[in-house]
């Protein structure tokens, strides 16, 4: 006697070789001795085992399910009565097992109640079923073409319209993703590869902001609508004479500088910071703008303002008038040794704003080390300014004049072509500027610190930067404490830093207390936007690197070696990774031979191509 039983959801067949009350002992179509339990036996018959289930598949294909389900009634049934009315006589082994195979492969049309039982399914439920395989098919039909179009490396339209969200933010739900998925695995390219192929990607800066736009500016980087902050009035005129120092391309002007001599032959620094806290109301719209964006985007060409440009301009210490300020005066006598602090909350008097391009012609440290003579706008100021920067920096313990000189590098792109320039770091302007913020942000944050006032900190230990709300030691910049407050403009840590400190200087409440979970939250948020808005100024300037090799039609250029199979490119912000060196010195400079440039990928692959100075026809070009 042969059975046909159920196992892992698909009917099988076999030869009894013995029983008991609960299992049976068979030997499968294939001549394997099993074990089988009783329960999973469908039925018995006596026929030929091989040509059992042959003669069963083909009976299943005539039995027709719109009928079948018709037969069934609204009831419960079991599968013994529902043969023989079907056939209408007594049902043969192979007709009983062709409706159970029938039952079991027709889940929409009937539900399984237990072991040889049913229930049809109810007209609508099984309406709506059949719909839902309907649109299934029409939309794989759909997916299909989609598909065959991608294989010929172009996009359909509605594939085109979402390609960046398939690129950066899938909905896996999507017919689009499902073909532009399915076509990339069958094609053995990657989406973006899949992408550039069928010419999805014209301009590779559009493909990389559109990525961190998605992500970080889901609803776009326009401000909408918001009520504009109150004007700032009825603060005193400082006395002095202020001026800035940037570049020639910066809008939010955050600080600036001014110098007093005194009656006592002390003088009196200035650090003067923009103060749109005084005019941006907590809780309104502006406020809600700040803590949404956390900080200004920068990236070659252009940027992301974390305000906007009305309300920078509204607070921005623009020349010609006084602006808001918050202030730290530090009397310092002749000797570059502070000897006190003041903080005032005033309209500052901004006599010039100084930019970069033209100040670095007269100040630098040629004319520091050997005055020629030519007069300039604030020239002793700048002068004696930058004599105690250096001591400041010699009080940090950070001053070394004989660490190697490192590069600073501006990018300016116009119409597709970049452009990029070399300023020396440390140059005389900026240490001038960088010390006195340095000064700013420590003394500042020991301030609230002795208030007990919370604040954002930058600390850093090991070798590992952090932020945190109270008061540690920067290690890298050899200061007790530092509370980023210099840039509000430009910065929400900044910003709300600037907050506790007006309230400090006024004996108000702070807008948040110790362990406020607020705080915790906008400084972990702020953490995460900045580092990935880094992340993103670095991701582009790579690829404004990688343009400038190909439009300047460059190479073989030359490098620095660092370690082991790392070197700095000369002329551009670039550390790669060249296989194959040979064993070189520390400083060596080589020559590299460009093999690859690959732009949306933004990788370059580069061979060793000979240290420079040996045979070398093109020793000391880029």
């Amino acid at each position: 006697m042969n059975v046909l039983y159920e196992e892992s959801g698909s009917f099988k067949v076999g030869t009894i070789v013995s029983r008991s009350d609960a299992s049976l002992q068979i030997d499968t179509q294939h001549g394997k001795r099993t074990k089988l339990k009783s329960a999973s036996v469908v039925l018995e018959f006596s026929s030929s085992l091989h040509d059992f289930l042959p003669a069963v598949e083909a009976l299943v294909n005539d039995i027709d399910l719109d009928f079948l389900w018709e037969c069934c009634g609204d009831e419960e049934f079991s599968h013994d009565t529902l043969v023989a009315e079907y056939f209408g006589h007594t049902p043969s082994a192979i007709e009983t097992a062709a409706i159970v195979l029938r039952l079991h492969g027709a889940p929409m049309y009937f539900y399984k109640k237990g072991k040889g039982r049913y229930k049809a399914a109810p007209e609508e439920a099984l309406k709506a079923a059949l719909a839902g395989v309907e649109r299934k098919k029409r939309e794989q039909e759909q997916v299909d073409a989609w598909v065959a179009t991608l294989k010929q490396r172009e996009l359909p339209e509605p594939v085109r319209n979402r390609l960046m969200e398939l690129l950066f933010r899938p909905d896996k739900n999507t017919l689009e993703f499902k073909a532009f998925d399915q076509a990339s695995r069958e094609m053995s390219l990657s989406p973006l590869r899949l992408a550039i192929e069928a010419g999805g990607i014209p301009s590779v800066p559009d493909y990389l902001m559109a990525g961190f736009l998605m992500e970080h500016f889901p609803k776009g980087s326009g401000f909408g609508n918001y009520a504009p902050p109150e004007p700032v009035t009825d603060l005193p005129v400082a006395q002095v004479a202020a001026f800035s120092i940037d570049d020639a391309a910066t809008t939010e002007i955050d600080d600036a500088l001014s110098l007093e001599t005194l009656p006592d032959g002390n003088l009196r620094v200035g650090i003067h910071i923009a103060a749109p806290t005084l005019g941006i109301a907590e809780g309104s719209d502006i406020e809600r703008i700040v803590y949404s964006r956390l900080s200004t985007v920068y990236f070659p060409g252009d940027k992301i303002t974390m305000l906007p440009d009305d309300v920078v301009q509204q607070f921005t210490l623009k020349e010609g008038a006084p602006c808001p300020a918050l202030s730290l005066y530090v009397v310092v006598t002749p000797e570059f040794e502070p000897v006190s602090f003041e903080n005032r909350i005033e309209a500052v008097p901004i006599r010039a704003n100084l930019r970069h391009d033209a100040l670095e012609a007269v100040f630098n440290e040629a004319t520091l080390a050997n005055d020629p003579g030519v007069d300039y706008p604030f020239k002793h100021e700048l002068t004696w300014l930058w004599q105690f920067a250096v001591a400041l920096e010699k009080r940090r313990g950070k001053y070394d004049p004989t660490r190697p000189v490192q590069q600073d590098y501006n990018f300016d792109v116009v119409d597709g072509k970049v452009s990029i320039t070399t300023r020396r770091r440390g140059a005389p302007m900026d240490k001038l500027v960088a010390e006195l913020m340095i000064l700013a942000n420590s003394e500042w944050g020991r301030m609230l610190a002795e208030a007990d006032i919370p604040a954002m900190y930058r600390a850093q230990s090991m070798g590992k930067v952090r932020m945190t709300t109270r008061p540690e030691p920067h290690i890298g910049l050899g200061v007790a404490q530092y509370a980023w407050s210099t840039s509000p403009l430009r910065r929400a840590s900044d910003f709300i830093n600037q907050r506790q400190l007006v309230a400090m200087i006024r004996g108000e409440r702070p807008p948040f207390a110790q362990s406020d979970a607020r705080l915790f939250a906008l400084l972990r948020d702020f953490d995460t936007s900045y580092s990935a808005y880094l992340g993103f100024q670095d991701r582009m300037e790579l690829f404004w690197c990688l343009r400038w090799f190909s439009q300047e039609g460059i190479t073989m250029p030359t490098a620095t070696w660092i370690k082991e199979d790392l070197v700095r490119i000369d002329g551009v912000p670039m550390r790669i990774r060249v296989p194959g060196l040979p064993e070189l010195t520390p400083g060596a400079r080589i020559r590299l031979a460009i093999l690859r440039i690959d732009e949306p990928m933004l990788e370059i692959e580069c061979r060793f191509a000979g240290v420079v100075g040996e045979d070398d026809p093109t020793a000391g070009t880029v």
